[in-house]
This record gives structure tokens, C-alpha cells and sequence, in this order.
């Protein structure tokens, strides 16, 4: 007697086929974060972009920020590990504001990144400024610190 096909034959073939995709997947994904900077730490892609840069005696981080106020930011470091936040929101709205929206997009907007230095920093000798959008944040080398501190934003 021939074997006869069963409900089940159908859905072991669904979920090897998803098996091998997960795996294909995984195995690519692995590929694209040995090949994306080892530096980066952020676990997801924010529309902020930002370069690191060295010159010599000091890392220098640009982050793009356009329509941030320097109260929106906020910059951690701790030991070798720079955070960079930032979270603006729509203003206010008017109780009596009669106008009629066709297409409103401009509301909370935040981001979060994470950069390993490649070398220890000084805590202490951390400078940030924001300049048409775009926050500098200039750290010496030197022997870092572990403990976290807020760096202020020069205005």
C-alpha cells in the first residue's frame, strides 16, 4: 500500500521551508553586523546620522540634529561608551486653533545612539556644541573613566 499524503505532510513543508528562511536570514544578518562598524552600538537604524573622527589627540563626533534645541539633547559618557539622545515635541497646541490639517507628520520625534570609542577618553575634557543642527562633541584621549557623566551643551 503507497503512502498516502496527509494534512500534516503539507504543513512539515511549510515549516521547513520557513525554517530554511529563518536560517538564511539569520546568517545574513550575522554577515551585514560583522561588516557594519564594530563601533556602533545602537540596536536599531535612527534617521540621525553621525561620524567619528580622529585627530590624533582628541575623537571628534558630529551628529546631525537639524530642529533640536540643546534642551532636547542629552550626551552620557560612560567609560569608553557614548550615548547621544535626543527628544523634541510638537509645540503646544492652541484650545482655540480653528485650522484644518490635510496632512500632519510633524509630531514627538526622538533617536538614541550609542559609539564605543576606539580608546579611553578624559571624562573631564569633553566640549559639545551645537552649530546650524549639527552637535559637535570633541573628546580628549587619555585614560577614561568608568563612571557615567552628563556632558553639558555649550551654547
Amino acid at each position: 500500500m503507497a503512502d498516502r499524503p496527509t494534512p500534516f505532510d503539507e504543513v512539515q513543508e511549510l515549516l521547513d521551508r520557513v525554517t530554511r528562511q529563518l536560517e538564511s536570514a539569520a546568517r545574513s544578518w550575522e554577515t551585514t553586523v560583522d561588516d557594519r562598524s564594530r563601533l556602533d552600538l545602537s540596536t536599531e537604524r535612527s534617521g540621525t546620522s553621525l561620524d567619528l573622527a580622529d585627530e590624533g589627540d582628541a575623537f571628534v563626533v558630529t551628529v546631525d540634529v537639524p530642529g533640536y534645541d540643546t534642551e532636547d539633547l542629552e550626551i552620557r559618557l560612560t567609560g569608553e561608551t557614548l550615548t547621544i539622545t535626543g527628544e523634541r515635541e510638537r509645540t503646544a497646541e492652541r484650545e482655540d486653533d480653528d485650522e484644518v490639517y490635510l496632512r500632519r507628520e510633524r509630531e514627538v520625534s526622538s533617536f538614541s545612539r550609542q559609539l564605543r570609542l576606539p580608546e579611553p577618553v578624559d571624562a573631564d575634557d569633553v566640549h559639545a556644541s551645537v552649530t546650524n543642527g549639527v552637535l559637535t562633541i570633541r573628546l580628549t584621549k587619555l585614560g577614561g573613566s568608568d563612571a557615567a557623566r552628563t556632558i553639558e551643551i555649550d551654547d
